[in-house]
């Protein structure tokens, strides 16, 4: 650049208000005004430290607001704040949003030992000895949790196969002859013929006997015929009853009519709202570790660890001690779950304990991990252990018993065979509702730890089932109701493998293919197809080929007028004819579409005496029902059951499981 240039660009910079300057100066010009290009090391070092002091305090705010924690994570879906601090409100749903309270269920789950005095027979001596038994007393499950993730798919054909008479040389025969009277130990019985002679003293003498005689007939007449009986009972004045026609009377009678009442159709079903959030407070009965209380409320064993990592410096090594009180809050893992996961964990002191009633919380962060938590806003607990109640997503009947009998660590093959004791009575795919329960009975543990059933009462709503172990002269050991029938059906109302899905009711409905109200005469099971098709019971084919409307169908004739038939299967089983005999659970055929049809699917109908009637609903008769000659001693087996199950548990403390425990 030339000199005429230079001179150039400086013109141009001065016009544009720079000029050429000297650099940066840290020379003061004291006691004169300072130019802008001196630099002042005072306000340099009060900028520095003004700006130091401002991180600190706000760093030191903020270490004290969160206390002390080195972790701030806590996923919006794990905490759950909306109450205000203090106030005793419930947590709401976000998931499931309702303008009802939820229920609050109080829940049940007693594991006690009961110990009676058994009669035996050894070597031809009647021995009278103590014999404990485990007693179960639980409501089930409202929240189905990992604790039932593994189970089996319902499969009826499975359960009809787990619930076939056991052997005695396989079951082992438990004696449940109760002594009339309580022994210590063991003693010995020996019975000896009354000698002729013998004249057992009268408890009531003549003379008492006479002047209770003449006390009751003086009390009721005079001699006075004219007086009338003394005793006499006043007129029965009008009878009141309500607005309902009376038991036993005609249909036709005027019942009492409901008026100013709004009837409004259900607005969300169930089965299609996705799983909402579930809390649960439960109190510790017993010193215990806390991985067990943790394993038996849904934890799995690496949430386990988690938890006892977290925790490792707030609980003490010897396990959580009696009366601690825990808060557990459940919700879905995502909106595909089919099953809920602790979100967040609250451990309280119990009743009356100094200090702050919080011990300390857990809570799942959105990286799967669980730290410690903020206390969550403040619930009142509870007289009694409860479980709130999202009614938009309670378990089947099927996955609860799942559920509630590995919570009291009852094994599969028993909680299998429980299942199939209701099954031909329940639709085990339906919901439970709050406050159902179950009750069992189990002779100790043996050697080897095994149990044996005894007894099992089923409550769904108002009906309980109960069935009773009991032993047959065959050698064949069954469950039996009260009135010596067992729970099995000959004929199952799902004849294919799972089960199928439920796409078509019987009755009137609008055809899918021709579009017209016609007559649905049986139950249409979706399923993929090559599914297997079972026979319903045991009978005889009638038909087996092409039928118009049915595609690939099979006709069976079972006993008593009863008939089945199977419809758009893809193939038939080989050696399906006419004239064949099948049993119960045999292959018959392959889900297929064949037909009429608008997709894969069993069309399953059910005659009686020439009628159609609705598989799902009708009554069906059972079988293997106890002989007459087992009626006295099946009574007196089932009189004994109820007096175990009535009696109260041993005084042992190691014998009762605590709550939190087996909830």
């Amino acid at each position: 650049m030339n000199a005429a240039q230079r001179n150039r660009h400086a013109a141009l910079l001065k016009a544009t208000g720079f000029e050429d300057c000297p650099a940066l100066t840290v020379q003061s010009t004291d006691g004169e005004i300072p130019h802008g290009r001196e630099l002042s090391f005072a306000w340099l070092s009060g900028t520095v430290m003004t700006g130091l002091t401002s991180v600190l305090l706000m760093g030191a705010a903020l270490y004290v607001s969160f206390q002390g924690q080195g972790n701030f994570s806590t996923a919006y879906e794990a905490l759950q704040l909306a109450a205000p601090k203090h106030e005793a409100q419930a947590p709401t749903d976000i998931s499931a949003k309702s303008a009802r309270i939820r229920p609050v269920a109080a829940t049940r789950s007693d594991l006690e030992v009961i110990e009676a005095s058994i009669r035996q027979t050894v070597d031809g001596r009647d021995i009278i000895r103590n014999q404990p038994f485990v007693r179960i007393r639980a409501t089930l499950a409202t929240a189905a949790t990992a604790l039932s993730d593994d189970v089996p798919t319902y499969d009826p054909v499975a359960i009809l196969n787990a619930t076939q008479p056991m052997e005695s040389a396989n079951a082992v025969d438990v004696n449940t002859d109760v002594y009339g009277a309580q022994v210590e130990g063991e003693v010995a019985v020996k019975l000896a013929a009354m000698p002729a002679s013998f004249v057992p003293q009268a408890t009531i003498s003549d003379q008492s006997a006479a002047d209770y005689v003449r006390t009751v007939v003086e009390s009721t007449f005079y001699d006075d015929a004219a007086a009338g009986p003394t005793l006499a009972y006043a007129a029965l004045g009008p009878s009141v009853r309500d607005l309902s026609p009376m038991p036993g009377s005609d249909s036709n009678v005027l019942g009492g009519v409901a008026e100013n009442v709004t009837i409004m159709p259900k607005t969300t079903v169930a089965s299609d709202t996705t799983l909402g959030r579930t809390e649960r407070f439960l109190t510790i009965r017993e010193v215990g570790p806390l991985s067990d209380t943790l394993a038996k409320n849904g934890f799995t064993a690496n949430q386990i660890a988690m938890v006892e990592n977290t925790l490792k410096n707030l609980i003490p090594a010897t396990g959580l001690p009696a009366g601690i009180r825990l808060r557990i809050l459940y919700g879905p893992l995502n909106s595909s779950s089919t099953s809920l996961v602790p979100y967040r964990m609250s451990i309280y002191r119990p009743d009356g304990a100094t200090g702050d009633p919080h011990i300390a919380t857990v809570a799942l962060t959105d990286t799967g991990q669980y730290v410690v938590g903020l206390a969550p806003d403040f619930v009142a607990f509870p007289k009694e252990d409860a479980e709130q109640i999202n009614v938009s997503n309670l378990p089947s009947i099927y996955r609860s018993i799942w559920e509630t009998g590995r919570k009291h660590d009852l094994d599969d093959d028993t909680i299998e065979r429980i299942i199939g004791m209701f099954a031909y009575d329940v639709d085990m795919n339906k919901r439970i509702t709050a406050g159902d329960s179950i009750e069992l009975l189990e002779s100790a543990p043996d050697a080897s730890g095994r149990k044996q059933l005894l007894y099992v009462g089923l409550t769904l709503g108002s009906t309980t089932r109960q069935l009773y172990r009991f032993g047959t002269d065959d050698g064949m050991v069954d469950f039996y109701d009260p009135d010596g029938e067992t729970g099995k059906r000959f004929l199952t109302r799902r004849p294919l493998e799972g089960g199928g899905t439920l796409r078509s009711r019987f009755g009137y409905r609008i055809h899918p293919i021709f579009h017209t109200r016609k007559l649905h005469t049986g139950v249409d099971l979706a399923a993929p197809s090559g599914t297997p098709i079972y026979a319903s019971g045991d009978g005889t084919i009638q038909l087996a080929g092409w039928q118009s409307g049915y595609g690939n169908k099979i006709e069976i004739k079972h006993v008593n007028g009863y008939e089945t038939a199977y419809g758009h299967m893809s193939r038939f089983a080989d050696g399906m004819k006419p004239g064949v005999r099948v049993r119960q659970g045999q292959v018959i055929g392959y889900v297929g579409s064949t037909g009429q049809s608008t997709g894969p699917h069993l069309h399953f109908e059910m005659h009686i005496n020439g009628n159609l009637v609705d598989p799902l609903s009708v009554k069906l008769p059972k079988e293997n029902s106890l002989a007459q000659r087992y009626d006295g001693k099946f009574k007196e087996t089932v009189a004994q059951i109820n007096d175990l199950m009535a009696r109260d548990p041993a005084p042992v403390t190691v014998a009762h499981a605590d709550t939190a425990a087996v909830r």
